[in-house]
């Protein structure tokens, strides 16, 4: 009898490393090592860049001690700053912290990191990857040490302590109490009371499509006619779809619906460890291929309008291509929102994307079949460490002072599961290996090519974006030869997006680069683009009226099959999964 031999590498090896996960926050140690190696191998051999460093601090010191003289002779609020913060680091920026002895701790603390940002940024022989995660750990650590994040160091919250006879901390306690309780027992953050299918995802409709992986919701006319041309909307599968149908006043698919058109929206199944196997392939049959089929049936002989929203985005360019290369005709027209098509610079998240961090992710799916949002609440977390930890503890528990609840904020709780073999290709395929953008991502054993897209495009990207950075987004120019609309807006990945008309201190830049002409820079883009106050949807709907047809009486709702009239109204069933 013969014994098949299996290695014990592949049996042993990957629950070590799942276990190593759990207590890593799904983050690599080895790839930080790594980092850190690299760094003070080429530190230590290069004695220039350590004298650099001596005089800087040496500078500093100086500076500090000038400016501490200074605030002696003139009052602390008299005199400039020697170390301004980062233009978006709001921590310091109350008057309490120019009095002493806090104008001294602040300061101390914003040229310390620009002491070690120094330290780590431009050490000859350091690979750029391991240089911005140097730079990016170090200053997780710094923030770490914030004098904003402590009592006695923090003048702000001192001062209200005493305002207050201590009653905010009284309530701080009582909300990290809450906050420990809601977290041990899976209840949701702190918030307003948004229910699903009643605040939130409230628009009218129906499911008109369900298989293993999404179900279909197709939206009920609110206009007398409408566009013969529908619209499909991909969202991103990493959370719910009704970020596109939030509150009546800013739900981007009310919307469109109220602007005179039919429109469709995937909610993705929330996979749990029997959808490990599901595969990009699988996601783009059972989701775009499926709804595309659906529609041409309720909505025979018209093209469609295919918008797709991050990750969305990103599946539906996919898509896209793929269509193009088979001849198949479907599509009208092209958006994408927030969406990256080109992974050579995809910002902050490339900290967290290397081999040794993909293999762990790999071997942590494995395991459970599916990766959690809470897995990678962390990484995010830690991209916008102010604004998603310390501020908000600061808040929370030391000025004892909850934040009002927003659908915003609701949504962003209401998080999904990433099957295993879809989440390890996404990684693979496109954030480490960029193959589509370089012309081998595979659809059916076949590569696809983005050039071969034939339809007009119109592309929103967001000025703050942490998660698809607009310069990453603009290379769409790079890739797409047809006539493309690109649209820069305030706000970041989400609030940029989510931006109705009559949203305050709103405004976007556009410019239209018509098919095959020369592409320009990202900067001369910028300085060339029309600046224009307001949302950007007036503008998206203006374009979409340009290249539809004129409106007609409204198509049916769903399919008359036995099986169809058994789904349930929008928002379906899919969206409610935990």
């Amino acid at each position: 009898m013969t014994y098949l031999k299996i290695p014990a590498a592949m049996t042993l090896d990957p629950p070590v490393h799942a276990l190593q996960a759990r207590w890593t926050a799904s983050l690599s140690v080895e790839s930080l090592y790594l980092a850190f190696a690299d760094w003070l191998l080429h530190l230590m051999r290069s004695p220039g860049k350590r004298m650099d460093l001596l005089q800087l601090g040496l500078e500093q010191a100086q500076q500090l001690h000038a400016y501490l003289v200074s605030c002696a002779h003139s009052g602390p609020g008299e005199v400039s700053l020697c170390a301004l913060p980062p233009a978006n680091d709001r921590r310091f920026t109350e008057a309490e912290w120019r009095q002493w002895p806090f104008n001294w701790l602040h300061q101390s603390f914003l040229l310390q990191q620009q002491w070690w940002h120094e330290a780590v940024r431009d050490v000859r022989g350091v690979s750029h990857h391991h240089q911005d995660v140097m730079d990016f750990v170090m200053r997780q650590w710094l923030d770490v040490a914030s004098p904003g994040n402590f009592l006695a160091t923090n003048p702000v919250v001192l001062k209200r302590t005493a305002q207050e006879g201590g009653r905010n901390l009284v309530r701080g306690t009582l909300n990290w109490l809450d906050d420990v309780m809601r977290q041990t027992i899976g209840l949701p953050e702190a918030g307003g009371p948004f229910v699903v299918g009643r605040d939130v995802a409230a628009t009218p409709g129906r499911v008109v499509l369900r298989n293993a992986l999404i179900e279909l919701i197709q939206y009920a006319p609110a206009t007398e006619n409408v566009r013969p041309e529908p619209i499909l909307i991909v969202p991103a599968w990493i959370m719910k779809y009704y970020v596109l149908d939030l509150s009546p006043h800013n739900s981007l698919i009310r919307y469109l619906v109220g602007q005179g058109y039919t429109v469709f929206c995937i909610s993705w199944k929330n996979p749990d460890r029997s959808d490990a196997h599901l595969s990009m392939d699988d996601y783009l049959n059972l989701g775009i291929h499926a709804a595309l089929d659906v529609i041409g049936r309720i909505v025979p002989r018209q093209n469609v309008h295919a918008t797709g929203y991050c990750l969305g985005g990103t599946l539906l360019s996919i898509a896209a291509a793929a269509m193009a290369r088979d001849g198949d005709q479907r599509l009208a027209s092209l958006t994408l929102l927030a969406a990256q098509t080109d992974f050579r610079e995809p910002g902050e998240l490339s900290l967290f994307i290397d081999e040794s961090e993909i293999a762990l992710l790999e071997d942590q799916m494995g395991q459970a079949g599916y990766l959690t949002a809470k897995q990678m609440a962390g990484a995010f977390q830690m991209l916008r460490s102010y604004d998603l930890l310390w501020s908000r503890m600061t808040n929370d528990y030391l000025l004892g002072q909850r934040r009002d609840g927003n659908d915003l904020m609701a949504w962003n709780a209401d998080s999904t599961r990433l099957p295993a073999t879809m989440h390890a290709q996404y990684l693979r395929h496109l954030y480490l290996d960029n193959d589509l953008s370089e012309g081998r991502y595979q659809v059916d054993g076949k590569p696809v090519e983005l050039k071969d897209i034939a339809v007009p495009v119109f592309c929103v990207a967001t000025e703050t974006d942490h998660v698809a950075p607009w310069h990453s987004v603009y290379k769409v120019h790079h890739l797409f030869t047809d006539e493309v609309t690109f649209v820069l807006t305030g706000g970041g990945h989400n609030a940029g997006i989510v931006s109705e008309p009559g949203h305050t201190r709103r405004s976007y830049r556009t410019l239209v680069r018509q098919r095959e002409a020369p592409t320009l820079a990202a900067e001369t883009w910028l300085s060339q683009a029309q600046h224009n106050e307001g949302s950007w949807w007036p503008a998206w709907t203006q374009w979409l009226n340009a290249h539809s047809g004129p409106p007609q009486s409204p198509p049916r709702m769903g399919l008359s099959g036995r099986r169809e009239k058994t789904l349930p109204p929008a928002p379906g069933h899919y969206v409610m999964q935990k």
